[in-house]
């Protein structure tokens, strides 16, 4: 029930029990004098209007402008509330009122103290992504990042070359003069488009074997050698806007990796011909978004079956961000993810 119909209730209900006692007294005090002093009551007039009547009307008026006043009241004081709320789910700075109320004071408090909180697990959580990658990078061995290179380096020089042979073959045998079955038109082009998926599959396992550490590189560096080597070799426009700024290794470990995956989903399922990327820093907070026209696909089947939806949701979490994908059939996938910088505060306590 509305916040401000639920005061003008209970006030109008007060008043009329406060009312039926006034009228209690007025009857007993007149049947003192006159035997007959509720007829009395009852025919007395203001007006034309019956005494009782009147008193009645005056108690529900005065009690529905108190309701309407306290309703009102109560009603922008849990507003305010339900604000603030709303800002700490979001993970936003809680902002600061022009106007306060006393009677909130201590729920304020206890806010500040929550958002407190949150960012104290969520530096916690970045220090430790932090230290894991380092402990990463320390006893990650040179013969395994060696092979990952070799087996992407072969990979690229025979299986996918040949696949472009055979993607130019099928194409020039398309564009020949074709065979009246129809048929046979049909399974080869079948052929070629199994061709050209198998190419958007081995382009995504290539973009995997890359080394997953950023090599002492900056996130920004990082970031637009992949874009460019994307560019060389997918027939895909590549919108992108990334911007330099400082956060811990552990964050920025995350975020490359979560791009890494985001672009192999898209290559492999998106069937996109335009993909933004954007990568920048607002408010002290990192947003990552990419997003492209392809083929789109349903929230709810790939929610709990989608191993690299999962796999790229927890390593946002991992370092206290947000992670929101939003996607429609045929209308494309829009992935957001948002993680708050605390390395000011680091720096004001050292």
């Amino acid at each position: 029930m509305n916040t401000i119909i639920r005061h003008i209730i209970s006030t109008v209900i007060c008043s009329l029990l406060l009312a039926a006692m006034l009228i209690g007294l007025t009857f007993i005090a007149f049947s003192l004098d006159f035997p007959d002093g509720w007829s009395i009551i009852w025919q007395q007039r203001i007006g034309d209007v019956s005494y009782l009547v009147t008193v009645i009307g005056i108690v529900i008026s005065f009690g529905t402008i108190i309701g309407i006043a306290t309703g009102w009241y109560w009603k922008e004081r849990l507003y305010q509330i339900d604000r603030k709320l709303d800002e700490l789910v979001k993970g936003q700075k809680l902002s600061a009122d022009d106007e306060t109320y006393k009677e909130l004071d201590s729920i304020q408090e206890r806010m500040y103290q929550i958002q407190e909180k949150f960012r104290n697990q969520a530096e916690h959580a970045q220090r430790l992504a932090t230290e894991r990658a380092r402990e990463r990078e320390v006893s990650l061995q040179e013969i395994v990042v060696q092979e990952r290179n070799r087996l992407a380096r072969e990979l690229h020089d025979s299986v996918s070359q040949q696949l472009f042979a055979a993607s130019m073959m099928m194409s020039a045998i398309n564009e020949m003069k074709a065979p009246q079955d129809e048929k046979f038109k049909q399974q080869l082009r079948m052929v070629e488009k199994m061709i050209h998926q198998s190419q958007l599959e081995m382009r995504a396992l290539l973009l995997h074997l890359r080394p997953v550490a950023l090599k002492g590189k900056s996130l920004k560096q990082g970031v637009e050698e992949l874009l460019l080597e994307l560019t060389q070799k997918v027939p895909m426009e590549i919108d992108a806007k990334v911007e330099g700024f400082r956060v811990d290794k552990g964050v920025e470990d995350q975020l490359f990796r979560i791009l890494q995956e985001s672009l192999s989903n898209t290559l492999r399922h998106a069937k996109a011909t335009l993909l933004h990327v954007l990568l920048i820093e607002r408010d002290e907070t990192v947003i990552l978004r990419v997003e492209d026209n392809g083929i789109g696909f349903n929230l709810d089947q790939v929610k709990t079956s989608s191993y690299g939806m999962q796999n790229m949701r927890e390593r946002a979490y991992e370092v206290g961000g947000t992670f929101k994908v939003i996607s429609v059939p045929n209308e494309g996938t829009k992935l957001e993810v948002k993680i708050p910088v605390l390395r000011k505060e680091e720096n004001s306590s050292d």
